[in-house]
């Protein structure tokens, strides 16, 4: 035992020196390099069998708890991750080693007394407060009880957001914080729709339903189209599209269905097929208008019910645009936009944003961010009418005004991300914005942009909210749209100006050659930004990798958020998977809050020389790993920062849930948010705050639900105060946005989907799942 327990130590120490000596010289730390030390020297003298091994490993326990608060504070995980490892030597030092003297003399007391000490110390942060945590509470009464929810019928769920006002709020209040733990599974319905060999990594189910009549309709990975009873999960119809798999695609999902209710005037000409439509964008570029009656497509929209989107493309490589989300229906119309591929090609499809006639697939207009002023609709027909080369897209879910004759689109960049030489002014203006496009004409009525010459991959990736806010000066008719940099910006819809105050603040500079950074970012009032790293918040499962992310931390270029992308590889925080995503936020429109699940992650981006770019070097097989960025002078390696072991380099909590005041823009409390239940080997629940991915549904009781994390649970919170007060297991991850509507005996249900995501991990399936409350 002696000899083993000296070698662990030395073999400890070993590392520690080698690995701490290289961190100073990076310009980090003593305390490795230290730390290693004592461990050798204690090594030593456990091999001599000398009892003061125990004096010197007592010593440096105490200076570990004295560095260990100095650097961290009052932190658990934070002391965990610096004193776990050590405290867990000391034990075997604990153990009869046959050192020279009485088997429990005094050194063997010092080194108990101090080990356990510093070990009740570390339990005793646990019953602090969390030092992250912001207790309060949301405004509890309805400021504006009359307020707009959008129009239409409070128990309907049309679309995606439940309407276009992309609220995530339902006016329902038979569930309450009191008996929301009466909640009970009522059906659960399976798909078939799995994963297969040949499909992407990112085969993920992100689809909410939508409710029309009695039946609830969505939509899987491979873009089957799906209608259940509302009251039991029974099947009605599911359509198959023919859609070949492509691994050139970066996502093969579908997040839901668009539905058009028919003519509202009567003495318009009928449809002669589908009174009332579905629509469904699929993966090869197509929408498709479906009957919701049969699930069969409506002949007399464009070529037999289905409209190829790859016209008029300047470039139209397999899988390399498609729809993920679905479009918005405002009135006869219908706009969608599209996903191009990040970081494949300089010469990619365009991202153009296209409005048709959902009764014939006539195209009405295009905008086109590359060439945004001429909406006039190009010739589906003529070969030699192109849309711009890769102008900014947008992928994301988009919000429509019907009164203000407004359509709201979340805007990505052009690709490539990382390298702006290749953009053109209009492109420069509308990328990473929210823009604001007339519903007849397309033209552009406004812009705000989110990030000058991004060079991020920081698109705007969720829905905008609109909500009317009762401001001293009177009421505002407001859009809300979060960003992945954690800002979320709340604006005047009709003009596009701050209702919240926007501030430009200085940005690091230093681009590479033939490129250059914005002077200035703006910066929202109403902001989850985490604060900028440091070499002390790495974080790791023992101190050895902990000491390797601080090495990679001091090899990387950081200088806070914006920091531009380098060869050497530059920090991107919060990543680009945001700290919003696709998700978005949930408001109720009465109390005038948000609840949003605000993440902090860091990524990971590098630039490398194309002629740097080895043969064998495997690129393009996702978001994430090299993209070779066809035809430009860098490829860039994406990913994020993560320790030896697969965890975050970072230190807890990397996910939570949070509630703002949208008239005061203030933050009224934030939590951690999820559980490693899921992602270790040991299923153990610790409370960390977990990343994740998916969005919120506020009803009108003031109960929050939501799944998302990375663990797979549906969760209940209560609006007021972002407390957990209910959580139902899921049998994969719950990375799809929830739905709530009232079935045909008018008992509220709950719906999720849970099919997981490639991408985080977590467990694929093919579930539909409703609750509601016990009778």
């Amino acid at each position: 035992m002696r000899a083993v327990v000296s070698f662990v130590l030395f073999a400890v120490g070993l590392i520690l020196v080698l690995g701490g000596l290289y961190l100073v010289t990076l310009g980090g730390s003593l305390f490795y390099s230290g730390a290693g030390i004592a461990l050798i020297a204690t090594s030593v003298l456990i091999w001599m069998r000398d009892p003061r091994a125990r004096i010197v490993y007592a010593l440096f326990l105490i200076v570990l708890a004295a560095w260990s608060l100095w650097e961290a504070g009052p932190d658990w995980w934070a002391l965990a991750a610096r004193m776990g490892m050590f405290l867990v030597l000391a034990l075997l030092l604990l153990l009869p080693l046959h050192l020279r003297g009485r088997r429990f003399g005094p050194a063997w007391i010092v080194l108990f007394v101090v080990t356990g000490v510093t070990g009740l110390g570390l339990l005793g942060t646990t019953l602090l407060p969390d030092p992250h945590d912001i207790a309060g509470q949301l405004p509890a009464e309805n400021a504006n009880p009359d307020a707009a929810t959008g129009g239409d019928d409070p128990e309907a769920w049309t679309a995606y957001g439940r309407n276009n006002y992309g609220q995530r709020f339902s006016p329902l209040e038979q569930v309450t914080a009191s008996n929301v733990d009466q909640l009970q599974p009522a059906w659960t319905y399976r798909t078939g729709d799995v994963k297969g060999q040949d499909d992407v990594g990112e085969f993920t189910y992100q689809a909410t339903p939508i409710k029309i009549g009695n039946t609830l309709y969505l939509c899987t990975p491979h873009n089957w189209a799906v209608a259940l009873d509302a009251d039991t999960g029974a099947e009605k119809w599911v359509y198959k599209p023919d859609i070949k798999t492509d691994l050139n695609r970066q996502h093969q999902t579908c997040r839901g269905l668009s539905y058009w209710p028919g003519e509202n005037d009567a003495s318009a000409p009928q449809q002669s097929t589908c009174s009332q439509r579905l629509f469904l964008p699929t993966s090869d570029a197509r929408l498709l208008a479906l009957d919701p009656e049969t699930g069969e497509l409506c002949a007399d929209f464009a070529e037999n019910g289905a409209l190829d989107l790859m016209h008029n493309m300047p470039f139209q490589q397999s899988g390399y645009y498609y729809s993920t989300s679905p479009p918005v229906v405002a009135g006869n119309t219908i706009v969608i936009g599209g996903a191009v591929n990040d970081n494949y090609d300089i010469d990619s499809p365009s991202g153009v944003i296209r409005a048709y006639d959902v009764r014939d697939g006539k195209l009405l207009w295009n905008w086109d961010s590359g060439n945004p002023t001429e909406t006039a609709p190009l010739d589906p027909d003529d070969p030699d009418q192109k849309y711009s080369t890769s102008s900014p897209n947008s992928w994301s879910i988009a919000s429509a005004d019907p009164e203000l004759g407004l359509v709201y689109l979340p805007m990505g960049n052009r690709t490539p991300d990382q390298l702006g030489k290749y953009r053109n002014e209009a492109e420069e203006t509308y990328a990473t914005s929210v823009t604001a496009l007339d519903l007849e004409t397309g033209q552009p009525r406004w812009v705000h942009q989110f990030v000058h010459h991004d060079l991020w991959d920081m698109d705007t990736p969720a829905q905008p909210s609109l909500v009317d806010l009762d401001l001293p000066d009177g009421r505002v008719p407001a859009l809300v749209v979060p960003t992945k940099q954690g800002d979320v910006y709340v604006l005047n819809r009709e003009t596009g100006e701050a209702v919240l105050p926007v501030t430009e603040r200085p940005a690091p500079q230093g681009a590479i050659p033939d490129d250059f950074t914005a002077a200035t970012q703006p910066a929202s009032a109403l902001s989850f930004e985490p604060e900028p790293l440091t070499e002390a918040r790495m974080w790791g499962a023992t101190a050895i990798d902990q000491m390797l992310c601080r090495i990679a931390f001091r090899k990387l270029r950081y200088e806070g958020r914006y920091t531009p992308p380098s060869l050497q590889g530059s920090i991107v925080y919060p990543g680009n998977f945001g700290a919003f995503n696709w998700g978005g936020i949930a408001v109720d429109p009465r109390r005038q809050v948000m609840f949003g699940m605000p993440l902090q992650l860091a990524f990971v981006s590098k630039l490398i020389p194309r002629d740097s770019l080895g043969a064998d070097t495997r690129t393009n097989v996702g978001e994430q790993g090299v993209n070779s960025n066809e035809g430009a002078d860098y490829a860039v390696q994406m990913g994020p920062f993560l320790s030896p072991l697969g965890i975050p380099c970072q230190q807890p909590p990397w996910g939570f849930v949070a509630g703002a005041d949208l008239r005061s823009g203030e933050i009224l409390w934030r939590h951690r948010n999820g559980t490693t239940r899921d992602m270790t080997p040991v299923p153990l629940g610790l409370k960390l705050g977990m990343p994740g991915i998916g969005g919120p549904v506020i009803t009108g009781s003031g109960v929050v639900f939501m799944a998302a994390t990375v663990d797979n649970y549906l969760r209940a919170y209560d609006l007021t105060t972002g407390a957990e007060i209910w959580r139902s297991r899921l049998p994969a991850g719950g990375q799809a946005t929830p739905m709530t509507y009232l079935d045909s005996e008018g008992r509220q249900m709950v719906v999720q989907v849970a099919g997981g995501h490639g991408s985080i991990g977590t467990k694929l399936g093919d579930y539909v799942m409703a609750w509601r409350l016990t009778q």
